[in-house]
């Protein structure tokens, strides 16, 4: 048995199959339609930006992390 989905945009029901090319959406123009509510900002994932996330890297942590990945991989890399 197919799985149906409700479009997004006017809560049809859409057939989830190769058959359904704009799935989840039933028709290119519900798609448009998602697609400029997202483009004008009326739909977003938003979380609270934490000030650490804005912040440059540690680049002497990205290089211990580096090198912590190539130790753990290094004997079975020479192996090949």
């Amino acid at each position: 048995m197919p799985t149906a989905v409700k479009c997004p945009t006017c809560q049809k029901d859409v057939i989830w199959s190769a058959q359904s090319p704009h799935r989840p959406f039933c028709s290119k123009r519900c798609q448009l339609i998602d697609l400029g509510e997202w483009s004008e900002e009326n739909n977003k994932i938003s979380t609270q930006v934490q000030s650490s996330d804005m912040g440059q890297p540690d680049p002497q942590a990205l290089i211990e992390d580096i090198e912590a990945m190539l130790a753990k991989n290094e004997d079975d890399f020479f192996k090949q």
